[in-house]
């Protein structure tokens, strides 16, 4: 595999006889493979792609590079599933073979027009390490699901004057008739934006402008941006980069935004209220929204970080995606819950209720995979510890400081660490009092933590050195505990 770098711009058309077979036979058996999250039989995944509800099946494709695990030449895998739990995985849905995308098909959308899936992406170009150009494409996945290139690609082949070539993510959606596109792009003076295009029928663009808000210098990038409504508010979601750490805001080299306020489209304005970020944990980025055919806006993210190595790139393989999660906007947070569905995941129930005193409770757990469910009430204490992963070395760590109302995340004691040069906690303010609930979703490596109904979330990786399953929970006062856990199955 020493010669990975060296094929960092190979098609899957050009693998050798047996060389996948060989990565995926290297990655199958990693124990820190999840079982119900979506992840790659080999190379590396980022950005989830195209969601989408299609057909009467939910579709995900996300960003691939086959050959290991670095950022080589993007592909765009493909799974479905027919109810957000089980998933299939699919042929190749786009292979950057043509010269408008030679150096990859870079992260986009979908959405449904008629019979069909229009897929949106970036053909990415590079000129050099630090010069690189930018088309918009098209592919099409009919009611077969068989996708081909649009005729008309790039659909969008240049870049507005004013802003670098760092132009990509097309987000499109349909209102009051038209097709509206919107990119994460920079200036030309290196501050991040959001530029428009619209569309009468999805495929000939004109450049409408750049989207005005308040935020005229925050950061030097703005990627992988997403607009919708929900809770009758509307929302823009976008990844800024070159945010400075601001208390428990940005502590991540690359964090997510969403912004409530109100949209003008033709006269492009976003009017923001307030931000906030969608995720406090380590390993959140690209996340992407879609509506399915209940009316629910539905999220998933990638559950990784760019700058960061991870431990299974021994193994030929990186990454993973976040479970569906529902969106709701209540209380003035976009709040996230995982999906309903993954209820049929559940197996070997343990329930366990009682009072702590300044002491410890034990969970019942033979697994690496499951789901846990808290609720802790009389709180009377001023700290609660949660410990996942537990042995004498090492533990995953959610600690509440009921009387600051400050909860925390904490992964140093693991021998194989992640980006431990920009921290091993992440800390982030939230209401406590005398009622916390907390639902947790562990899979091998990833872990997904929503305090109070979602009002809070943590997404992280976690890397133990051996299969340890040992939960305990504590307190330094008084506390009353009801939890439930479920192991849950293998679902891809």
């Amino acid at each position: 595999m020493d010669n990975l770098k060296n094929n960092k711009y190979m098609t899957i058309l050009e693998a050798e006889d047996g060389q996948l077979e060989e990565l995926m036979r290297l990655s199958q058996n990693d124990p820190w493979k999840p079982v119900f999250h979506i992840h790659p039989e080999c190379g590396l995944l980022n950005d989830p792609n195209g969601v989408a509800y299609f057909n009467g099946e939910y579709h995900v494709f996300y960003q691939w590079f086959p050959f290991g695990p670095i950022h080589g030449l993007k592909h765009w895998a493909h799974v479905k599933s027919k109810n957000l739990v089980q998933w299939e995985r699919m042929s190749v849905a786009i292979i950057p073979t043509e010269k408008y995308e030679i150096h990859g098909a870079y992260s986009g959308s979908g959405i449904v027009k008629n019979d069909n899936l229009l897929l949106y992406y970036t053909g990415n170009i590079k000129y050099s390490e630090e010069t690189r150009y930018a088309n918009q494409c098209l592919a099409i996945m009919n009611k077969y699901g068989e996708i081909s290139k649009s005729i008309s690609n790039p659909i969008i082949r240049s870049i507005p004057e004013g802003y670098t070539g760092h132009v990509r993510d097309p987000k499109v959606w349909q209102e009051s008739g038209k097709y509206y596109m919107i990119l994460g792009a920079q200036r030309k003076d290196l501050t991040g934006a959001l530029i428009v295009y619209e569309s009468y029928d999805g495929v000939e663009w004109k450049f409408k402008g750049e989207l005005k808000t308040s935020l005229t210098t925050f950061g030097y990038m703005w990627e992988c941006p997403d607009y919708f409504s929900v809770g009758g508010k509307n929302i823009l979601v976008f990844s800024p980069q070159g945010l400075e750490t601001k208390g428990h805001d940005y502590q991540n080299l690359y964090n997510v935004i969403y912004a409530v306020g109100t949209m003008d489209i033709e006269n492009l304005t976003f009017n923001i209220e307030y931000i906030n970020e969608l995720d406090k944990g380590f390993d959140f980025y690209a996340p992407q929204t879609f509506q399915d055919g209940f009316g629910r806006r539905l999220l998933i993210a990638w559950a990784g970080a760019a700058e960061n190595q991870y431990p299974t790139e021994k193994n030929q393989w990186s990454h993973c995606l976040t479970v569906p999660r529902e969106l709701f906007f209540e209380d003035k947070i976009l709040k996230q819950r995982p999906v309903r569905e993954l209820e049929a995941l559940r197996s070997d129930h343990v329930h366990i209720q009682g009072y702590l005193d300044g002491n410890s409770v034990d969970v019942e757990n033979n697994s690496n995979s499951y789901e846990l469910n808290i609720e802790l009430t009389s709180i009377e204490g001023s700290i609660i510890l949660l410990d996942l992963f537990k042995s004498e070395e090492e533990r995953f760590r959610l600690s509440f400081d009921v009387k600051n109302d400050i909860a925390l995340i904490d992964r140093q004691t693991f021998s194989n660490g992640i980006g431990n040069e920009i921290g091993c906690t992440r800390t982030a303010a939230i209401e406590l009092g005398e009622k916390i609930t907390v639902q947790i979703f562990v899979d091998c490596s990833i872990i997904e933590i929503f305090i109070n109904g979602g009002a809070l979330v943590f997404t992280a990786r976690a890397f133990p050195l051996e299969l340890v399953t040992a939960i305990t929970i504590s307190a330094n006062g008084k506390l009353k505990y009801n939890v439930n856990k479920y192991n849950l199955k293998k679902a891809i």
